[in-house]
């Protein structure tokens, strides 16, 4: 499978890069036509850094007070919030103390926010930091879980998004649907691949694949 992989580079920073295997894949609510593989960007610090560069520059002038990060994107993230509160810049956020949280996913796959970490959210301005929008379902579930506890959604920022926008907040992505155009989103009873008889290559999720 990974012999089919293909690299794309963002054209900004020439470092940041995703993998792209084309085949048959199968997330939790959904099957697409490739595999967008991050594994490098999510863990080379010096990758994650440059990436969390080329998203900063979407919210310098946007007040931003916690970043909530899904996907496994809490390196990205805490570069995200150096960057975002560079001194060094003239941005609304200059020299503030970003907080970096994750939400905790109950057995019901609901998201959750503890105690001591609500008054992070309660009354802040809320960045969602996702390494991929597909259908947009856990964008929705994110926002929901942001107001819930308090928070205002101020921008959603992405490594990849098939989608501009979420409830009428715009998606920062560093990769889109431009650099992928014949990415395809499947609903699983209605995929074209499974009509045609091709086998599932691996199911997907946020942490990587497994192969069938």
């Amino acid at each position: 499978m990974e012999s089919r992989s293909i690299k794309i580079t963002s054209h900004q920073h020439p470092r940041v890069n995703i993998k792209i295997i084309p085949g048959h894949f199968a997330t939790s609510h959904s099957h697409v036509n490739y595999y967008i593989d991050m594994t490098s960007l999510k863990s080379m610090h010096l990758m994650a850094k440059e990436a969390a560069a080329e998203l900063a520059s979407s919210f310098f002038n946007t007040p931003v007070d916690t970043i909530v990060c899904l996907d496994g994107t809490e390196i990205i993230g805490a570069f995200l919030a150096r960057a975002i509160a560079n001194s060094g810049l003239a941005g609304i956020n200059r020299d503030v103390s970003i907080a970096v949280i994750t939400p905790e996913i109950n057995p019901s796959n609901q998201m959750l926010l503890r105690d001591n970490v609500q008054k992070m959210v309660n009354g802040k301005h809320v960045v969602l930091l996702v390494a991929s929008v597909t259908t947009g379902k856990t964008i929705n579930r994110a926002l929901d879980c942001v107001h819930y506890y308090g928070g205002t959604p101020v921008g959603i920022a992405a490594v990849f998004s098939a989608v501009d926008q979420v409830q009428d907040i715009p998606i920062s992505a560093i990769f889109t649907g431009a650099e992928v155009p014949d990415y395809e989103i499947y609903h699983s009873s209605d995929c074209p691949l499974c009509k045609a008889g091709q086998r599932i290559d691996a199911m997907v999720n946020s942490y990587g694949y497994s192969k069938l």
